[in-house]
C-alpha cells in the first residue's frame, strides 16, 4: 500500500492468551505474532507497544526544546569563530 510505503505502518497490538498479535490499521496486510511464557506478559507488551506519539501531544510540546537548541547553536557558532 502506498500510504504505508511513504508514512510507515500503523501497527496496533493486541493479546490473545499468551500470544501478542499486531497488524497494520491501514489495511496493507502487514502483521505478525509472538508467543510469551504467560498471558500477563503478552498483555503487558501489547499495552506498551500500542502507544502512539499522538497520544501524548497535549502533555508535551513539540517545540518545547527549541529555545535550548537555538542557544546551543549560537554558542557553538560563537566558539568556532
Amino acid at each position: 500500500m502506498l500510504r504505508c510505503r511513504f508514512l510507515g505502518h500503523r501497527f496496533r497490538f493486541t493479546s490473545d492468551g499468551d500470544t501478542m498479535r499486531w497488524d497494520c490499521r491501514r489495511g496493507c496486510g502487514a502483521g505478525g505474532a509472538k508467543r510469551y511464557p504467560d498471558a500477563a506478559q503478552a498483555a503487558l507488551y501489547a499495552r506498551g507497544f500500542n502507544r502512539e506519539d499522538r497520544d501524548d501531544l497535549g502533555r508535551r510540546s513539540p517545540i518545547g526544546a527549541l529555545p535550548l537548541r537555538l542557544l546551543r547553536t549560537a554558542r557553538r557558532r560563537r566558539s568556532e569563530t
